[in-house]
């Protein structure tokens, strides 16, 4: 194992980066069992520690009877599969839009790429349309998600592991000279020389394979808005059909939430070349990090409100309703117009629109917005894009269930009965679910920041001095007067 000197480390360096490749695994099993339609969000053993035993949790969470092994299975392994090359056939069969990314650094020429993830959405929920229309909330798709929740999950988080595997060892075959027609590179976080952080961060910039009748796909960009954001989606909608099919109803929270996410994954499909100027496309490899955010973290991390709302609904009514949409616009429109207004001053700093608006003019020849949506902070489209997810836990209240027996519920004050008899209560777990349904907010607003922090590094050492009184003219880094 050989080290550099001047080696530069993120998230936590070799410690933090095993830590997370072995962690987040764990972290994603311990939300789906904690968080049950067993015994309750979270299981009632872990709200009592002193009288915590295995035998007592493992009732409580579901835990297959088999063991570890039953944690998946070769039937949905082999689910997954064909979901994954399905994608890959509309990839291919779809009309796409052509496009060039950035220069490449040791190249000097721009890689080509193909998008179309909107309409191979499109299709997806096409069929689920159909299919639903036929079966309703029965339809095979939703009741197998929601059946085989787990086995789903182990699949995709197998296919992460295999996925940064197989890039990282073809990653040693790269001309290192930069003298060949591959138009393949490093990425210069990735080539540290320690395993597990290599492996981690990714090595290879931007890996392609060829398959035959495919031709050459750009795995990172596959990866990063298809399989993973398209099933995001189709969990959600499986965990609707699944609180339809326990309680005869859908809740208005669960129908606002199924519409605000498909909306925010539709329209991030939608302007999918967007993705080719962000930091995980210019800059970093593509190893653990990005294999595993996009196969198994965004769909079963992010549909974590669904699969509560699904067991435990909530009415908002028209205020909360109105609330949570008010949310939902504002960080729309300041996302979308901040982001406008950037890319109108990059491509005509003239136009009326933005002519008026400071700027420093850097050495390198480009130019600093300091006015306008970016004289309020460095990032203020991070703040929006939040704002965006924000909505996603708003409307699993003051989270936190009981599952009991029937008849067991009567003194409760809010008591919902299942079909099946069982009644689900919120009184005792009351605010201790949040966890669960709030954990995506947090972590989010930790990726962004932390996405800040590594921009605002990187374009100190492009900008040098330039940068430094642009951070003096812009004091604020995401949020206006408090970060």
């Amino acid at each position: 194992m050989t080290f550099h000197v001047d080696v530069k480390y993120e998230f936590g360096g070799p410690l933090g980066a095993s830590a997370i490749t072995f962690g987040l695994p764990i972290l994603l099993y311990f939300f789906a069992f904690a968080c049950n339609d067993v015994s309750g969000c979270p299981a009632p053993s872990l709200l009592n520690p002193q009288t915590l035993s295995w035998e007592k949790v493992r009732a409580e969470i579901g835990w297959p009877a088999g063991g570890l092994r039953h944690l998946g299975s070769w039937q949905a392994t082999g689910v997954v599969v064909v979901y994954y090359c399905f994608s890959l056939l509309l990839w291919r069969v779809l009309p796409a839009q052509i496009t060039h990314g950035t220069k490449l650094a040791h190249h000097g020429r721009p890689l080509e790429y193909r998008f179309n993830a909107f309409s191979s959405t499109l299709v997806h929920l096409a069929i689920c349309a159909v299919g639903t229309y036929f079966q309703g909330a029965d339809f095979i798709v939703w009741t197998y998600m929601a059946d085989n929740y787990v086995q789903i999950l182990t699949a995709n988080i197998l296919i992460a592991y295999v996925l940064a595997i197989f890039v990282y060892a073809r990653s040693f075959s790269v001309n290192t000279n930069y003298s060949n027609d591959e138009m393949r590179e490093l990425a210069a976080g990735g080539q540290t020389g320690n395993f597990i952080y290599d492996f981690y961060i990714g090595r290879e910039l931007n890996p392609r394979v060829t398959l035959p009748g495919f031709g050459e796909i750009d795995l990172k960009t596959w990866c990063e808005m298809r399989p993973g954001l398209t099933g995001w989606i189709l969990l959600n909608l499986a965990f609707v059909a699944k609180q339809y099919r326990t309680y005869g109803f859908l809740s208005d929270s669960i129908i606002f939430t199924a519409c605000v996410q498909a909306f925010y994954v539709l329209d991030g499909q939608y302007m999918e070349t967007g993705i080719l100027t962000m930091i995980d496309i210019t800059t970093d490899g593509f190893g653990f990090m990005l294999s595993f955010g996009d196969a198994p973290w965004v769909p079963f991390l992010y549909s974590t409100q669904y699969r509560y709302l699904s067991v435990h609904p909530v009415h908002l009514g028209w205020t909360g309703i109105g609330a949570v949409i008010a949310v939902f616009s504002f960080g729309l429109y300041l996302f979308r117009a901040a982001n406008s207004q950037k890319n109108t001053f990059r491509k005509n700093p003239e136009d009326p629109k933005v002519k008026h608006l400071s700027f420093i003019q850097t050495k390198r020849g480009t130019r600093l917005l300091t006015a306008g949506w970016w004289g309020m902070s460095r990032h203020i489209n991070y703040f929006g894009d939040w704002l965006q997810a924000l909505p996603f836990s708003l409307p699993t209240g003051l989270a936190g269930y009981a599952i009991l027996p029937a008849g067991s519920a009567t003194a409760a004050s809010h008591v919902f009965r299942m079909l099946d008899g069982r009644e689900v209560v919120g009184d005792q777990a009351a605010g201790w679910g949040v966890f669960f349904t709030s954990f995506y907010v947090l972590y989010f607003a930790i990726l962004l920041i932390h996405r800040e922090r590594r921009d605002d590094a990187m374009c100190l050492e492009k900008y040098g001095a330039d940068w430094e009184k642009y951070r003096k003219l812009v004091k604020w880094r995401i949020v206006p007067g408090i970060y």
